[in-house]
């Protein structure tokens, strides 16, 4: 809705001289009248003094008038008076709007300035817009797994796609193609058995010519994970570690790595582990499909469903631990895919589920836990 701008204020002083004149008073008559000196009604007939709730009754009195117009003249000329510059505000106000300034700042995604020509300039640098009236085309139709109401990224959750497809822009790959992205989910299965082998996870995503990067995520997100594409032949997958758990990070690697062979466009896993528990419910088909292959690829579902008819509901550390031997994972994976199923209680095996977010960061390109890179498109 537009603004009502009145064409022209005038003082409320203007309006008492009007009335003096037809009136035939003088200012010193008017102060008889309402009992007050005379140096009060010039004042405010000149507009340095401001009409009081007091004052309004007593002109209401002396014209015949409401207290409420006299109280109102002044109040819209007041406001016109010391109207500040509106442009100014609401160009502050749409950078503030376009993305999460203090956030970026403080991870040194963009430099710390003041000045709103300099800031705009480098809200324009990072998100590759000659203008902050275009929005961010690289992720703006990107579908997140949680709904919103208009189907849109946050800007947090934007800030934080774009921050890393930057990361992603300078790594050195292999070709990608589905061929090789099946071998490369051969090569990670090797991989599960211990912590420290998650080390080796960026290099063998790197030989099937998939970026990886971690990106520890803005407050209010609640990021994941994401599979994000530079282009048709480039996929990135993109990690927060948001929970420091092993069955935690296998689960939202495979997930996104199941976008990735689907080719399902760029897509961001919001909520998909909520409380350091996986989701065993999503909110569209993809996201289903996604959690399914996931599962697949970290323990066969046939070999699952076998020992849980097995030892049901008696799953002891020592039967989850054997079954993981037997698998090649770590026993933490199958105590997340159990919790995942509902078989076992979120607080059950906490021992198993051990953190990797420090063996993962050492080998991966990082941004976040004091490990910023500067990185320029």
């Amino acid at each position: 809705m537009s603004e009502l701008v009145p064409a022209e204020v005038f003082a409320p002083g203007d309006f008492i001289r009007e009335e003096l004149e037809e009136r035939g008073w003088t200012q010193a008559d008017l102060a008889r009248i309402i009992g007050r000196p005379v140096t009060l009604v010039h004042q405010i007939v000149t507009g340095s003094r401001r009409i009081t709730p007091t004052t309004a009754h007593e002109l209401s009195e002396a014209f015949g008038t409401s207290p409420e117009l006299w109280m109102n003249l002044d109040s819209v000329y007041q406001l016109r008076k010391t109207e500040v510059e509106r442009d100014a505000i609401r160009e502050r106000r749409h950078i503030f709007d376009y993305a999460p300034i203090r956030d970026m700042q403080r991870r040194g995604w963009i430099k710390k300035v003041d000045d709103i020509a300099t800031l705009t300039a480098e809200l324009c640098r990072f998100f590759r817009v000659r203008s902050l009236d275009q929005a961010p085309q690289q992720v703006a139709n990107a579908r997140a797994s949680i709904e919103s109401e208009d189907g849109k990224l946050t800007t947090e959750q934007t800030a934080w796609c774009y921050r890393a497809l930057q990361l992603a822009t300078g790594m050195q790959v292999e070709q990608y193609s589905r061929k090789a992205l099946d071998a490369c989910v051969d090569g990670l299965r090797m991989l599960m058995e211990e912590p420290e082998q998650v080390r080796q996870v960026p290099k063998v995503l790197a030989a099937s010519g998939i970026r990886f990067v971690i990106v520890e995520h803005l407050p209010r997100t609640r990021i994941d994970g994401a599979a994000l594409w530079l282009n048709d032949r480039s996929p990135v997958v993109a990690l927060s570690m948001r929970y420091d758990r092993i069955d935690c990070f296998w689960h939202t690697l495979c997930h996104e790595l199941s976008h990735i062979r689907n080719r399902d466009g760029t897509m961001l896993d919001v909520d998909l582990i909520d409380e350091g528990k996986i989701q065993p419910s999503a909110k569209s088909e993809v996201e289903v499909r996604a959690n399914r292959e996931s599962g697949a690829m970290l323990v066969p579902p046939d070999e699952l469903d076998n020992f849980i008819l097995r030892v049901k509901p008696y799953y002891h550390k020592s039967r989850i631990s054997g079954f993981a031997r037997s698998q090649h994972v770590h026993p933490g994976i199958v105590a997340g895919q159990l919790q995942h199923r509902r078989e076992t209680d979120y607080s059950a095996n906490r021992e198993m589920l051990v953190k990797v977010r420090e063996i993962v960061v050492s080998a991966a390109l990082t941004d976040g836990w004091d490990q910023q890179l500067k990185i320029d498109w």
